[in-house]
């Protein structure tokens, strides 16, 4: 019998997360390790949008490097995990008899926002994975899709959704080091944040434009919605926090763990 899963959201920052941001890699092998072994993995990531959910049927999804202007090395990085198009028409099927119409992609590969994570994660790349695409509905329907997708958990599959807790650009600061403060808006708002999380406070984070800097920590709303999602197959329970250093003292690279 599977082994039940918990629900994992982790900010992933910039691409070059793996190569730079060392206290959040660490961070999240240890989250792996934490974890008991998945069947397969469900990824949600920030990088894919499509008008309804979508997801990747592929048998050997490729990785895809959708950004530019990073270290080379970033370019020749791998993770060649084998897909999971079984889970794919699993979950599919889980969100047709919630009322969620759904589709299947035949080939779409594992943005970076899902394989820079799991790099970390499963370096071993031996679980297969097939990636959920977002929709361009807001915070509700995508609690209602992890909420949908919450019984994968007894099947032994991790959800993990990737995002961001602050997106802001105008935050940034690239050559910021790493002992640099964060950005005082950023730090707010991820404690905000914070707070809700751990005590399972829904309404309040539905609401989070409302809360401090909410709407400027997410001028577009795609890196906050994995959250969303998390939190929907987490059925509202407490998180577990782990805080990382910020990131070009913006990114707030807060990573939570639902193990209820």
């Amino acid at each position: 019998m599977a082994a039940r899963m918990p629900v994992v959201f982790v900010s992933h920052g910039a691409p070059d997360a793996l190569l730079k941001a060392l206290d959040t890699v660490a961070c999240w092998r240890e989250i792996g390790r934490s974890i008991p072994n998945p069947a397969a993995i469900l990824a949600v990531s920030a990088h894919w949008q499509a008008q309804q959910p979508t997801l990747s049927h592929s048998g050997a999804p490729p990785t895809l490097h959708d950004f530019a202007g990073f270290d080379p090395a970033l370019y020749r990085l791998r993770y060649p995990a084998p897909g999971a198009p079984a889970l794919a028409e699993r979950a599919a099927s889980l969100l047709e008899s919630a009322g969620i119409a759904a589709k299947l992609h035949p080939d779409r590969g594992l943005d970076h926002g899902a394989w820079v994570p799991l790099s970390a994660m499963f370096p071993q790349a031996h679980l297969p994975v097939t990636q959920l695409s977002l929709t361009r509905q807001g915070p509700a329907a995508h609690l209602a899709l992890g909420r949908a997708l919450a019984p994968l958990r007894e099947e032994g599959v991790l959800i993990l959704a990737s995002g961001s807790i602050t997106h802001n650009f105008d935050w940034l600061d690239f050559p910021a080091a790493a002992d640099q403060p964060p950005h005082p808006r950023a730090l707010q708002f991820a404690e905000w944040a914070g707070s809700h999380l751990e005590t399972g406070n829904v309404a309040a984070l539905l609401d989070y434009r409302h809360g401090p800097y909410g709407a400027e920590s997410h001028p577009s709303e795609e890196h906050v919605l994995p959250l969303f999602v998390a939190l929907g197959a987490g059925n509202g329970e407490p998180a577990e926090r782990h805080n990382p250093a910020f990131t070009y003292g913006g990114l707030a690279m807060d990573a939570y763990v639902w193990r209820g």
